[in-house]
C-alpha cells in the first residue's frame, strides 16, 4: 500500500485560460506515475475551474501503474480535519529549511502522508514553504539542491517506500536539454536521473522548445 502526497497548490492560474500553466499540468500528471499504483495525490487549494480541468484531463489519461489522484478547492488544513480528525503528526512537509534529512525510517509508521507547499522550483527559490512551515508540521529535508515538484516526489517516494536511502538515488544537477545541434536550456534544478537523462514529465521537452521559440516571436 502506498502513501499519501498532497500538493498545497500556490501558482496562479494562466491569465488567459483561467486554469494551471501548461507546465503546471505536465508536472501534476508526472506525480501520479511517480506516485505509482497504491498511492494517493492530493491536489488542494485550487481554483475551481483549475480543478475541474485537471479532473477532466486525469480521467482521459487516466492509465495502469499510476496513482490516485484527488483535486480539492479547499487547502490542505481541511484536508486533515476531515481525514486525521485535524492531527498533524502522521503528516511530513517537505521543507528545504528542516534540521533532518528524509530517511528510509520515515516510512515505517511514522508518517502518512508527505505535503509538499506549491511548486518547490522556483529559481531562485522563494521559500513559499514557509506559509506551511508555521502551521507545526514535522518536517524532512531532501538535500541542499533546488528540486522541481515532481522530482521531489518521486525522491520522497523513493526513500519512503522503496527505501532507496537519499544519497542513493542517481540524480543531474543543473542538466542542459539538447534540441538540436544549436539550440539547447539549461534547467536549474536537480533531477532524478534515469539511463543516464534526467527524468522530466512526458511533454515537458517540447513544452521547453516551444517556450525558448516563443521568445524569439517579434
Amino acid at each position: 500500500m502506498g502513501f499519501a502526497y498532497i500538493i498545497e497548490h500556490m501558482e496562479e492560474d494562466d491569465e488567459v485560460s483561467r486554469v494551471v500553466p501548461p507546465w503546471v499540468e505536465l508536472e501534476y500528471a508526472h506525480m501520479r506515475k511517480l506516485a505509482g499504483l497504491g498511492s494517493q495525490v492530493h491536489f488542494t487549494h485550487l481554483s475551481k475551474s483549475s480543478s475541474d480541468s485537471l479532473n477532466a484531463k486525469f480521467t482521459e489519461n487516466a492509465s495502469g501503474g499510476q496513482a490516485n489522484a484527488i483535486c480539492h478547492e479547499s487547502g490542505v488544513l481541511d484536508l486533515i480535519k476531515e481525514r486525521l480528525g485535524g492531527s498533524l503528526e502522521k503528516v511530513c512537509l517537505l521543507d528545504p529549511k528542516a534540521e533532518k534529512e528524509l530517511s528510509p525510517e520515515d516510512g515505517d509508521g511514522r508518517f502518512e502522508w508527505f505535503l509538499f507547499g506549491g511548486i518547490l522550483g522556483d529559481d531562485p527559490p522563494r521559500d513559499r514553504t514557509a506559509e506551511l512551515r508555521v502551521l507545526g508540521f514535522p518536517s524532512r529535508h531532501l538535500g541542499p539542491t533546488q528540486m522541481t515538484t515532481d522530482t521531489a516526489l518521486g525522491v520522497t517516494k523513493r526513500v519512503v517506500q522503496d527505501k532507496v536511502p537519499l544519497d542513493k538515488i542517481p540524480y543531474i544537477d543543473h542538466p542542459t536539454i539538447k534540441f538540436n545541434a544549436k539550440e539547447s536550456v539549461e534547467m536549474p534544478f536537480k533531477y532524478i536521473a534515469e539511463n543516464g537523462e534526467p527524468l522530466l514529465p512526458p511533454g515537458m521537452r517540447e513544452l521547453l522548445f516551444e517556450d525558448m521559440n516563443k521568445g524569439f516571436e517579434f
